[in-house]
């Protein structure tokens, strides 16, 4: 997901049924109402008829009943005349709902809040809708992007439960601006993502704004409350890093943390300057497995990590860290299109990560030291995967977050870079990042960049790696071989080959 979970594989099949179960794939909004883009994965997820420009969020958190009393701001441009329109909203107790400062009617259906507002919207009219509600962090676990820990809560709403944290556009393809109020007692700290902006202490409470330089998806929000200690230094460049580190194990934590400067040098060599204003991690104060079913997770400039993974030496930590660094590029600065777009941000952040492995001698668990063996492995599970996952980029909510979108997706990646040749390779990166930062992109976007840096027609070729129900011959390797699938799905396809798993078990 990306509140991935990297080393409990299941984990994310499990969650992803339930999510993709909660949400009624023949749910329709009522009639005059847009409907949503028609996600492939999630198909009722998000919503037509406006664009999100952005939001204004507003927690606090109250220590004693550990609820939260919250109002977003939605500023949106209508894209029709809407008479009524919906926002995806699951589980939030909402106790008004205002259009441009007017009261609005309002009803909740499915993961839906429905708004009615006195007067239609003109086509290409800017509104505000501002909800208030409250919602318990620790209510309704099998679908919801909260995380309770030992005295607050962090977010991990990847893939589809943001909407269980704030009303919103719950697609990645909409990304918007984001200021983020956080109010919690002077004995916690509130977090966000972005750069602390005002502070303001009053009776016994601290509320502290963040501010989003770049646009982001709603998936990648990150609010937390808790115990925390603020680690600030800089990065290559004089790039803020800040860390949001657990006060009682900052110092078992610091070697982990000490490695995020090297990381970023390396990877900013090979796809540029970093995209965002900072950078940091923040281990969320808590290791309870009911809590917390994944290792790391690329909330935007923050991410969120089990803080019991960092503690491990750093061949067994390092191609992790750097997974969720590059998703900094592929995932975050470039969201997907669609869920069926996944594989480029984990086919990316896994090709990079193994790539930094390999480079510093830490074989795998299955023994490889190279990204050429691994690939001639992975090639031979290829139509294994297709047969028991589907094709690299058409997944469903059940496999979304398999082996075939992270490993099956560097296999892609690895054949393009051998027909093209590295340089080209590089090139065809540099540009996509360049044509859609800030903005959401998908496959077709990929192999439209990939055939005019090229200088030729890539469509073919990169159709069948992404759509093929079979494997492809893999260029400058006629004698790799593909295994013939068998009836029963394999386990290795069953998320066991991401570099998210790979830093630390594979």
């Amino acid at each position: 997901m990306s509140r991935i979970p990297r080393l409990v594989p299941a984990a994310a099949l499990v969650l992803a049924t339930l999510w993709c179960s909660a949400s009624p794939a023949g749910a329709l909004p009522p009639p005059g109402v847009p409907a949503g883009p028609g996600d492939p994965v999630y198909p009722t997820l998000g919503n037509g008829g406006y664009d999100a420009l952005r939001y204004d969020l507003d927690f606090a958190y109250q220590g004693d009943s550990r609820t939260v009393r919250a109002t977003t701001r939605m500023t949106a441009r209508s894209l029709r005349r809407l008479g009524g329109f919906e926002l995806d909203a699951l589980g939030l107790d909402v106790r008004e709902v205002r259009v441009d400062g007017k009261p609005a009617a309002f009803r909740t259906h499915d993961e839906k809040l429905l708004v009615t507002p006195r007067r239609a919207i003109a086509r290409g009219a800017v509104m505000t809708v501002t909800v208030r509600y409250t919602v318990d962090p620790r209510a309704a676990r099998t679908h919801s992007a909260w995380v309770p820990t030992a005295d607050g809560f962090a977010i991990a709403g990847q893939p589809d439960g943001a909407h269980t944290v704030f009303p919103c556009n719950d697609h990645p393809s909409d990304t918007a601006r984001f200021t983020i109020h956080v109010t919690a007692p002077d004995a916690v700290l509130g977090v966000a993502n972005g750069s602390l902006g005002a502070t303001e202490r009053r009776g016994g409470q601290t509320t502290r704004r963040y501010d989003s330089r770049e646009p982001m998806a709603t998936e990648l929000v990150q609010v937390s409350v808790g115990s925390y200690t603020v680690q600030e230094r800089r990065g290559p460049g004089g790039l803020p890093l800040r860390d949001v580190v657990p006060t009682t194990r900052a110092a078992a934590l610091a070697p982990a943390l000490a490695l995020i400067p090297g990381q970023l040098e390396w990877i900013e060599q090979r796809l540029g300057d970093f995209p965002f204003e900072m950078y940091g991690l923040m281990p969320a104060d808590t290791d309870d497995p009911a809590a917390f079913d994944f290792t790391g997770l690329e909330t935007q400039t923050l991410t969120l990590y089990k803080p019991s993974f960092l503690l491990q030496p750093e061949p067994m930590i390092g191609s992790h860290m750097m997974h969720e660094l590059v998703h900094s590029w592929f995932g975050d600065s470039v969201t997907p299109s669609s869920w069926a777009d996944l594989w480029l941000n984990e086919g990316h952040a896994d090709l990079y990560g193994l790539i930094y492995r390999y480079e510093r001698g830490w074989p795998d668990s299955l023994g490889y030291t190279s990204l050429e063996a691994r690939m001639k492995d992975t090639y031979a599970r290829g139509d294994q995967w297709r047969h028991d996952c589907g094709p690299v980029a058409a997944p469903n909510a059940d496999n979304l977050f398999d082996s075939q979108r992270y490993l099956g997706g560097v296999l892609t990646l690895y054949a393009l870079r051998e027909k093209v040749g590295e340089a080209v390779f590089d090139r065809i990166e540099h540009e996509y990042l360049r044509r859609h930062r800030g903005g959401s992109a998908g496959s077709q976007e990929y192999v439209r960049t990939a055939s005019e840096v090229s200088g030729q027609d890539l469509g073919p070729f990169l159709t069948d790696w992404l759509y093929g129900d079979r494997t492809p011959p893999m260029p400058n390797h006629p004698d790799w071989t593909v295994t013939p699938p068998t009836a029963s799905p394999a386990t290795s396809a069953r998320g066991s080959g991401a570099t998210g798993e790979a830093s630390a078990t594979l």
